[in-house]
């Protein structure tokens, strides 16, 4: 039997979201979160991007179980991309289980797949391993961290947590099982790293509603709240502040609209009768009788709130009759969309309200001294940061060096990197398949490094379409060149440039002529080089050149 504890993670390090950690120990395999991430601003026209699971489709046979933390996109989105490809039972909590479901019904996954509900407190084997739920606080309702218990010892894998001892419900987390658990020995602790950067302790949720209860209380207009869809916690505060002040509330955007649905069927939520409304009912309701909570928060192109802001909204036109009351801090990287969209709803004459202004959002993710608590609680023999870039997990490496952990027992690893633990030492050891792979529209990997390259290429400097009918015979020029351009220059304010480059053209074909060249390859790539020369002498830009020749 092994005596070596294997952890690779697929996700999550290195970067914000697509979290998906691998345990394995001989011959079974245990996967931790699959989430998935969102594009950088120059990944043109891709919609997600999920992990590389190369690796576990190689070893499908050998997963005995797939388990969810919580219900965010970043630690499940990338699930049905993976349920395609291999079939293991997947465990996690009521709420993760509708939301998954939901998910894997889009792919017409959910027939096949088997999910199994468990509540905080409970175990289950698979394979070698032995899983126990912990019952954390974060920003979605029925979050765990994992007690996996191997042969080799016990590992705690926090998820995304954070400590509030006055939660909206469901308690606070469970403090005393981690220092149970710890006193017990814990071999290696692997911890959620976002917020190291931030001192102090997180705020608690419930400090959030009384600044909804102020900014509606009393206000005559329309009130149209955004926040993370997945905040069911959140939702609850704005609706019952709706509700006390005798208004009605209406949901807009998909997620937003999933999430109240399974929240209401497994009673995570509890809405006063009469509160909701349709949203094609808003027009028969007094705008200072109406709450409208809406998806795009993070300013997202395709969201609620986006639609409003652009006057692309079926039901919602913004005017100055509105509150909009911006409940969420921005993702990394979403600072300038968002941007975008407060500066556009302020042109269209609302109010807008955001956190830099008001105290309207709190985070899900343990500050510094819950870090430190953690560490403390767990006594772990061994340390690994996860969950961050390479700033959040070095940070988070210091803060356990100065809890006593020694250099030496803490791995800061990398996606693919895999981590090697015995009772008496941890160290990086070789790598597996890993990487990001884009999603766009319903192709899945089919946009690589090449297609990004070209997209990115066409974005900066455009193209330039080169068209000529040759004769088959001699590839002398029948007709053309005709140049067409798109995203370069406007052709109409431009034309001594398309002389030039007809000119430069059949020059270049009167030379191949004279050379006795026949091969279209070969052509294009001399009309290609000499069109680009040119192209960048004379305007100091290269765009994208495509030769195109027809035969005759």
């Amino acid at each position: 039997m092994a005596s070596k504890l294997k952890v690779i993670p697929l996700g999550g390090l290195n970067e914000i979201g697509k979290n998906l950690t691998v345990y394995e120990y001989g011959e079974d395999i245990i996967v931790v979160d699959c989430g998935l991430g969102f594009p950088d601003e120059d990944m043109y026209g891709v919609d997600i991007v999920i992990p590389d699971f190369s690796y576990l489709v190689q070893n499908k046979n050998r997963i005995r179980a797939i388990i969810l933390t919580h219900g965010h996109e970043d630690h499940i989105g990338g699930l049905p991309f993976l349920m395609r490809e291999i079939n293991a039972p997947l465990y996690t909590t009521r709420l993760t289980a509708g939301l998954i479901k939901i998910k894997l019904e889009e792919h017409g996954l959910v027939e096949k797949t088997e999910i199994i509900t468990l509540e905080a407190g409970q175990h289950f084997k698979a394979g070698c391993f032995g899983i126990e739920l912990i019952h954390i606080n974060h920003s979605i309702a029925d979050s765990v961290s994992l007690a996996i218990k191997t042969p080799i010892g016990t590992v705690i894998h926090t998820g995304d947590f954070k400590i509030d001892v006055t939660p909206i419900e469901g308690g606070m987390i469970d403090l005393t099982r981690f220092g149970e658990i710890g006193k017990e020995g814990v071999l290696l602790l692997c911890s959620d790293s976002t917020n190291v950067e931030k001192p102090g302790y997180s705020e608690s949720e419930s400090k959030v509603g009384p600044h909804f209860e102020r900014l509606i209380k009393g206000s005559d207009k329309r009130i149209i709240v955004t926040t993370f869809a997945s905040n069911v916690h959140r939702l609850q505060q704005i609706i019952n502040c709706a509700a006390k002040n005798n208004r009605k509330v209406a949901i807009t955007g998909r997620s937003m609209e999933n999430i109240m649905k399974v929240s209401m069927e497994l009673g995570y939520m509890d809405v006063p009768k009469d509160t909701l409304i349709d949203i094609n009912q808003i027009s028969s309701i007094p705008k200072n009788k109406l709450v409208i909570i809406t998806t795009g928060s993070q300013g997202e192109n395709m969201s609620a709130l986006y639609r409003m802001a652009f006057s692309g909204h079926r039901q919602v036109e913004i005017d100055a009759g509105d509150r909009v009351i911006i409940s969420a801090s921005a993702i990394p990287g979403n600072e300038t969309t968002i941007s975008r969209v407060i500066n556009e709803l302020f042109m269209k004459g609302a109010e807008v309200i955001y956190d830099r202004l008001e105290e309207l959002h709190v985070s899900g993710h343990a500050c510094r001294e819950e870090l430190k608590m953690m560490i403390a609680l767990t006594k772990p023999r061994f340390f690994m940061p996860l969950h961050g870039e390479q700033r959040h997990l070095r940070t988070h490496a210091e803060l356990a060096k100065c809890m006593g952990i020694a250099p030496k027992d803490i791995a800061i690893s990398d996606i693919g990197r895999i981590v090697d633990i015995t009772r008496k030492e941890i160290k990086l050891g070789g790598t597996v398949a890993s990487g990001k792979v884009l999603v766009d529209g319903t192709g899945v990997g089919d946009v690589g490094s090449v297609v990004l390259r070209d997209r990115r290429h066409l974005a900066q400097d455009g193209m330039v379409v080169v068209v000529m009918t040759l004769s088959a015979e001699d590839a002398s020029l029948v007709s053309g060149p005709d140049i067409v351009t798109r995203g370069f220059v406007y052709v109409k304010e431009s034309d001594s440039l398309m002389e030039e480059l007809r000119r430069v053209t059949m020059e270049t074909l009167d030379s191949c002529e004279n050379q006795r060249i026949t091969d279209w390859a070969t052509i294009k790539a001399k009309v290609k080089a000499n069109l680009s020369g040119y192209l960048y002498k004379q305007t100091k830009r290269s765009p994208m050149i495509l030769p195109v020749i027809m035969e005759v």
